[in-house]
């Protein structure tokens, strides 16, 4: 059996959607555009959106609105993919690393805490550059596992820094601080609300346009400036020129980007968007059959599923123990994929990557948890449509890998 890591799942709705864009005769930003920001805020509880052509670009907008600056530093998470660290060098800012939580592997409040109140750490001594100043926090709520906002919330306000949450993975997900309170949506906020929550709707994630994202904030300026900026910095959008709502002259206001989303690609949000709910708990009954089926694994860790948290499960990484293993997590996947069974890592974390090595000089040892584990994990399929013939071969093939492979009692007591 050939199990891909992931298959999207596109119905009629979609289809014929995307038909009668065609037909339309309007393939650009425009109406549909509109109807997914709309709905996209309503679904989130927030009052505006931005939708764009990605999640960088949502990530991108943001902090430029947030008016970040050259030499201006911003707490990012050491486990996170590309975008979050690459969009503040963009601006000429600097990214400062925070280590991970070893259970969930979202960003670890308490270093980023310890970071702040040490005036820099260690590893900063080495960079090229240190920041003028540290005024932004990026959390990535990693594989649809939600972050504490309020513990967040709480940091930033205490170092008055600005928020721009990375929710690539975390839609639809909600959190709540005890048993009995009510859901907090990922992207919630209330209107004026100065924070931007960021959405990813490539091929692989919990919603899918193809390419896309979205930008949702309560505060009106940074909604109009993110606006202005997707789209070369002009005055009105083509819709607005063309289709008789506004003069067909325009002016730049700023040096803009080109990252506005097309109508064919919200064609697609659009009903993605109404079954997002639907297609989420079909990944949460693949979760559970797997937490299920590998509780007694002993060469494996299963990611935590906590009871205040919706998780929107787009990643199901389990962590190898490889004290208890022959062989390491590369050979691991190597038999997977011999086994016909797709899989991933997220991530290699940004201070092992050549570019931020030589750039700032960060070592394996400045950010060990992250360090150790992402040497150990491998993300398994888990997708809606996903058909339990092939949720049980993946399982079989787990077990018989792990079986193949285990160290025994004996080697693991001489090992430790």
């Amino acid at each position: 059996m050939q199990v891909p890591f992931f298959r999207p799942l596109i119905g009629d709705a979609e289809v014929d959607e995307v038909v009668s864009t065609l037909e339309s005769g309007w393939l650009t930003s425009g109406a549909r555009v509109k109807t997914f920001e709309e709905k996209f805020a309503k679904a989130v509880n927030a009052p505006r959106a931005v939708a764009v052509n990605s999640g960088t670009a949502a990530l991108h907008l943001a902090v430029e609105a947030l008016g970040l600056k050259p030499d201006q530093g911003v707490l990012v998470p050491a486990m996170t993919f590309a975008a979050t660290a690459e969009v503040v060098r963009y601006l000429g800012a600097i990214p400062l690393l925070v280590d991970c939580d070893p259970i969930t592997l979202n960003m670890d409040l308490g270093d980023a805490a310890r970071q702040l109140s040490a005036d820099y750490t260690d590893y900063t001594d080495r960079q090229s550059r240190k920041p003028s100043e540290i005024v932004g926090i990026m959390p990535v709520h990693v594989g649809g596992m939600m972050m504490d906002i309020k513990a967040i919330r709480d940091l930033a306000a205490a170092h008055h820094l600005w928020i721009v949450e990375d929710a690539a993975h975390a839609f639809p997900a909600a959190w709540r601080t005890d048993e009995g309170k009510a859901w907090q949506r990922c992207g919630q906020m209330e209107d004026g609300e100065r924070r931007v929550v960021c959405f990813s709707f490539y091929a692989n994630k919990t919603i899918t346009t193809g390419e896309g994202g979205m930008a949702v904030t309560g505060d009106e300026e940074l909604a109009q400036r993110m606006r202005l900026m997707s789209l070369h910095g002009l005055s009105h959008d083509a819709w607005e020129r063309y289709s008789g709502g506004s003069s067909w002259d325009y002016r730049i206001i700023a040096p803009g980007f080109k990252y506005n989303l097309t109508d064919i690609a919200a064609a697609i949000g659009i009903h993605q968007l109404a079954r997002a709910e639907e297609m989420r708990l079909e990944r949460e009954r693949i979760a559970g059959n797997y937490l299920e089926a590998f509780a007694d694994i002993e060469e494996i860790e299963l990611p935590p599923d906590y009871p205040n948290r919706i998780h929107a499960w787009h990643l199901f990484p389990i962590r190898l123990r490889l004290e208890r293993l022959k062989i390491d997590r590369n050979q691991f996947i190597e038999e997977l994929r011999q086994a016909g069974v797709g899989c991933s890592v997220h991530w290699r974390p940004l201070h092992l990557h050549p570019y931020y090595q030589e750039t700032f000089g960060w070592r394996p040892e400045d950010f060990p948890v992250a360090t150790r584990v992402w040497e150990r994990l491998v993300s398994l399929p888990i997708f809606p449509g996903m058909r339990a013939a092939e949720t049980e071969y993946v399982v079989e093939t787990v077990k018989a890998i792990c079986k193949e492979h285990a160290t025994s009692k004996r080697e693991i007591s001489i090992a430790v």
